[in-house]
């Protein structure tokens, strides 16, 4: 006798079944909104700046100084009265498109979202910037005027803060050079320029400081054809005190003070070019007190294809741009570039180290070169970097932006974890219509996942600082740092959970972030309140080893409790006398 399927047990079934489908249906609404928080999220923080972002850089003081170039012509934020002069500018006649009528380099208040326009008397365009160790912007070279030019902000705590230019000037033309701040108290090297195969010192103080110093690296990996692919080159500054310079595909390691190359190190596998107009970008890796910050490794990501200069001038075609990274140690004896892949090809992409030690990679394009013009397919979704997960699973997807960040755009980390994005302007002129990419004032801060409030009872917070000399905390000298958490039962004793990483903030254009370096400090005790399980905890850290390891100056100080920052706050390290 068959089985009766009554209209009940149809009933059942349906309803078991739309339970099912709504239970999934809810899960992967679920998974979609993680992978979404995952993701990060974007902000616009102000309309128009006035001034396109192509220089970006943090002050201890909380703001941001932004400029641009002054040949661009007139910028969006007009001045009533000229710097130079302090005439009257009108709405009218030759005033309209005066370019001293316009501010073309402002200050941006993190705090308030409000900006103030700065002076500028030399174009600094394509310029490079190192930080002095009381704080002080170092700014170098540019193009015509400000080729030779060396320009000073001391950022305060008033609206006096400005510009000034120094009498003495530099030995040679520095147009798309790069700078680095070195271990030796308040000295930067700046190294290379358009046609230009050396490097000098600033500031100007001693006698030997009045005379450029010849790099065969440069002129040997200068490529005529393509505009050099060795402007911008990379700079990092190894444990050892000596200099990483990487150029187009080549680098070595290099005694500044004997003039002599230490270390040939091997060529970075595959085709393409990594440096301007190619345009890669490069990071050191996190260093860790564990080897005494001995270990050093460096990151170099995207560029442009063989080529693809020549094929964006001559017949407007954009070649695809490189998707490989290549990691290699510069310290030991063994040397060896370790390739992967990113999700996708990437040039103009700026690379930012993040409080947990991720890698953050942002801005840029995915054919073409930089330059006017040069450069087609926006990169709006930002890749995500675990150094420290198996290779292969270390590149993630994150939110889209729905601003392109082509030529002329820049990034920066600010105290709160956030990311500041500005700028874009791949015209000689403020273009706004007709163009494929017109001029972007707009800015915007992108959030990354860490920064959720879903994290808060994670995150440590009210960082303070308890002990620091008047001037700062002397290299290898212990300091006192006290936080709150909202759940101390882990971390009577120093964990692994808990780091606490310090941030050198860089300078960043064209896609360099110069002097960027994170250290995650040894802790030498961590005493929590143990009169509940939640509430004060204090931790004494020990100061970086020497300038080599860390150059004085100002740095961010973020505890970070399971990959959740906190907001940093500002610590100076100094030499003892």
């Amino acid at each position: 006798m068959g089985k009766i399927i009554t209209k009940t047990t149809i009933c059942a079934i349906i309803l078991i079944i739309t339970l099912h489908y709504s239970i999934l249906h809810i899960n992967a609404v679920n998974h979609s909104s993680s992978n979404h928080t995952r993701q990060g999220r974007w902000d616009l923080l102000r309309e128009n700046v006035g001034v396109v972002a192509m220089h970006m850089t943090l002050t201890h003081h909380g703001t941001v100084i932004i400029f641009d170039q002054t040949q661009a012509g007139p910028s969006r934020y007009k001045l009533r009265r000229r710097f130079s002069s302090g005439r009257h500018c009108s709405s009218s006649g030759d005033d309209a498109t005066d370019s001293s009528c316009y501010a073309h380099s402002i200050e941006y208040d993190i705090s308030t979202n409000k900006i103030r326009a700065l002076r500028m008397d030399t174009d600094p365009w394509c310029s490079s910037g190192s930080f002095l160790s009381n704080g002080t912007l170092l700014q170098a070279g540019g193009n015509g005027r400000g080729a030779r030019r060396i320009r000073y902000f001391r950022p305060c705590n008033n609206t006096e803060c400005d510009w000034r230019q120094s009498r003495t000037q530099l030995s040679e033309e520095r147009w798309y050079a790069s700078s680095l701040a070195l271990p030796q108290r308040d000295r930067v090297v700046v190294v290379g320029g358009r046609r230009v195969f050396s490097y000098e010192f600033v500031p100007k103080m001693l006698s030997n400081d009045h005379r450029a110093f010849h790099l065969p690296l440069l002129s040997q990996t200068n490529d005529r054809n393509s505009r050099g692919n060795n402007l911008y080159p990379f700079l990092h500054l190894s444990s050892d005190g000596n200099l990483f310079i990487f150029a187009n595909r080549d680098s070595i390691l290099f005694n500044h003070r004997r003039n002599r190359v230490v270390k040939n190190f091997p060529r970075i596998p595959g085709g393409g070019s990594r440096n301007y107009p190619s345009t890669g970008s490069s990071v050191i890796l996190p260093l860790n007190h564990n080897d005494r910050f001995q270990r050093v490794e460096v990151m170099v990501c995207g560029g442009s294809a063989s080529g693809a200069y020549q094929a964006s001038r001559r017949r407007h075609r954009y070649l695809q741009g490189l998707d490989s990274c290549g990691r290699m140690v510069i310290t030991g004896n063994t040397h060896r570039w370790r390739m992967e892949r990113m999700p996708g090809p990437r040039l103009m992409n700026d690379m930012l180290l993040l409080p947990n030690g991720d890698v953050l990679i942002i801005n840029g394009a995915k054919r073409g070169v930089a330059g006017w013009e040069r450069a087609r397919n926006a990169s709006l979704r930002p890749f995500l970097y675990n150094p420290t997960k198996p290779q292969g699973r270390r590149f993630s997807l994150l939110s889209r932006t729905n601003i392109p960040r082509m030529y002329h755009s820049s990034a920066v980390l600010l105290p709160d974890g956030r990311v500041l994005v500005g700028g874009s302007n791949p015209n000689e002129r403020y273009t706004f219509r007709g163009v494929d990419y017109p001029t972007e004032l707009r800015l915007q801060a992108f959030t990354p996942y860490y920064m959720d409030n879903h994290y808060d009872p994670t995150r440590p917070s009210n960082v303070t600082l308890l002990s620091q000399h008047l001037n700062g905390v002397v290299y290898g000298a212990e300091f006192h740092v006290r936080f709150f958490m909202y759940n101390t039962t882990t971390i009577s004793r120093p964990s692994r959970d808990v780091e606490f990483v310090v941030y050198a903030p860089p300078f960043t254009t064209h896609s360099m972030s110069m002097n960027q370096r994170l250290l995650r400090l040894r802790a030498k005790s961590v005493v929590t309140d143990n009169k509940s399980s939640s509430g004060w905890v204090e931790a004494v850290l020990e100061a970086p080893p020497s300038p080599n390891v860390a150059p004085s100056g100002y740095y961010m100080l973020t505890v970070v409790n399971q990959g959740i920052p906190s907001v940093s706050q500002w610590v100076r390290f100094i030499h003892s006398s």
